[in-house]
């Protein structure tokens, strides 16, 4: 099995590494759009047009399954990837509702949601978790926790004051949706932030929608992974390095 995993930078590497944890996929080719990253502060149409411009890309590769593992593709652009991809193409906003469904049992219970601009701008996730019956749900763009990650600074005084401009007026949320591949390498901060709170994990969550909706779930020994981006790929691969360490 060969997976295909696209982001708009290098954040999607946080839904690589917990695809390579879990050994359902032999291989992954990984492609990042560095050269016009972030997607998060872009329109609509300009998003669905670099995704599909991915799928492109993808086709050059016997792929069984594409993953969008950036949140902002995925709220505007799945369908219009799905229709001219060769191969099953899923995104992780519904993953990442799907698995705060099995962490929460409470409709009532307060949900943050965290994501870029056009994330939250979609209300995509909104619209699920209403759908699903939950209705106290706070949404809100964190942007500079992305060039914060950007820099490598995961902990530190510099996150500490941007969680509390961000998150000052937000009290005891039962669960925190990181609504972008790039705040799973901030979580245990964020955690420490809302004590309390679970954290629903675009990587943890793609992995147990593919297992149960697509039948993946195999164990290969081991899972070989290519890196290619459109812009400074040693760049990806030095991150690579760094954040699927361990």
């Amino acid at each position: 099995m060969r997976a295909g995993v696209f982001d708009s930078g290098v954040g999607g590497l946080t839904v690589v590494k917990s695809l390579i944890e879990k050994k359902i996929f032999k291989e992954i080719i990984y492609f990042g759009d560095t050269a016009r990253v972030p997607y998060g502060v872009k329109d609509k149409n300009t998003i669905i047009r670099y995704s599909l411009e991915a799928v492109e890309f993808f086709k050059n590769f016997n792929i069984d399954i594409l993953i969008a593992a950036c949140n902002s593709v995925s709220a505007y652009a799945i369908e219009e990837m799905r229709e001219v991809a060769p191969f099953k193409v899923v995104g992780v906003i519904e993953p990442g509702v799907k698995a705060l469904q099995r962490k929460i049992d409470d409709k009532n219970a307060k949900i943050l949601i965290l994501g870029t601009k056009a994330t939250i701008s979609s209300k995509k996730y909104e619209k699920l978790l209403i759908k699903e019956g939950f209705n106290n749900l706070i949404s809100i763009a964190p942007s500079l926790f992305v060039p914060i990650v950007e820099e490598g600074i995961f902990k530190g005084e510099i996150l500490e004051v941007t969680m509390r401009h961000y998150f000052k007026n937000i009290e005891n949320p039962k669960a925190v949706i990181l609504g972008c591949t790039h705040f799973p390498l901030i979580k245990d901060e964020i955690q420490k932030y809302f004590k309390s709170a679970a954290l629903i994990h675009s990587g943890e969550a793609i992995v147990e929608y593919i297992k149960s909706n697509y039948g993946y779930d195999k164990n290969f020994s081991k899972t070989d992974l290519k890196l290619f981006a459109s812009e400074n790929p040693e760049n990806l691969k030095r991150v690579a390095r760094l954040w699927l360490k361990g």
